[in-house]
């Protein structure tokens, strides 16, 4: 019951996927974050399922757009709120104590809306020069970044004692959930292996490695380490280099 526990604490979090309410207790805490790459999961089975059913309908255009838009509506935009609250906070190159305020500032700033257009822009580039046999390598990468981002709060020095991300790393069994997260990780790179070769599962693992790298060490310099609203960033960066990555990819795999 505890597991279960954690299941629904996880998507009641970082989903909109209605879920029973329960109490926050200590040992439903520990593993709560074994449970968020399952939401990734859900998002690539809604993505390919709305491809796939546009597709067979002849709604050509709906299947391009919706794939950009389900996970901002699964997840009701707290990895997209994070992204934008650091989008703020790097934008004003402030001090480290300055910036951690602005990402507490509930204001959204300029630089964050327009880092909100430029991001959908870039992605709905990215997902259409996508070939449609890249789809499910696609809605795989959604477990991938979800993994690396439950690690990062498991294994990275917390920009502060207070906040989200203090309170899942502090109330997590740690050494449990990293395992879960590199099993998670291998898992879904085979699974990319399988549906879509070598080269995209080589492509993934490179791109969300140096992505992860380039998280710690911006958060590390200019945070003195990561928050909640940075790990929704690195999600939302790593998607997008992802998808990017993949139509890349799409024009380099032979037909």
């Amino acid at each position: 019951m505890n597991l279960f526990g954690s299941l629904v604490i996880a998507f009641s979090m970082y989903s909109r996927v209605p879920m029973p309410q329960l109490e926050w207790t200590k040992e439903r805490m520990k593993y709560v974050m074994c449970f968020f790459p399952l939401i990734g999961a859900v998002i690539g089975l809604l993505n390919v399922s709305v491809v796939l059913g546009c597709n067979a309908l002849g709604f050509r255009h709906f299947g391009q757009i919706l794939p950009v838009v389900i996970p901002i509506l699964v997840t009701g935009g707290i990895h997209m709120d994070g992204f934008l609250d650091v989008v703020d906070a790097r934008s004003s190159h402030k001090d480290r104590k300055k910036k951690l305020e602005i990402l507490k500032d509930p204001h959204t700033g300029a630089f964050a809306i327009i880092g909100c257009g430029v991001y959908l822009v870039l992605y709905l580039t990215a997902f259409l020069e996508m070939r449609p046999s890249m789809v499910p390598v696609f809605c795989i990468t959604f477990v991938i970044t979800r993994a690396l981002s439950g690690l990062s709060v498991v294994t990275f020095p917390m920009a502060k004692e207070s906040g989200l991300a203090a309170s899942f790393s502090g109330a997590a069994q740690k050494r449990a959930v990293a395992v879960v997260m590199v099993l998670y990780l291998a898992a879904a790179e085979w699974g990319i292996w399988y549906v879509g070769g070598m080269m995209p599962a080589v492509a993934t693992l490179l791109i969300s490695l140096l992505i992860y790298w380039y998280y710690y060490a911006m958060a590390k310099r200019e945070f003195g380490g990561i928050t909640g609203d940075l790990a929704g960033y690195f999600l939302q960066i790593c998607e997008l280099a992802l998808v990017a990555g993949l139509a890349a990819v799409s024009h380099l795999v032979p037909l």
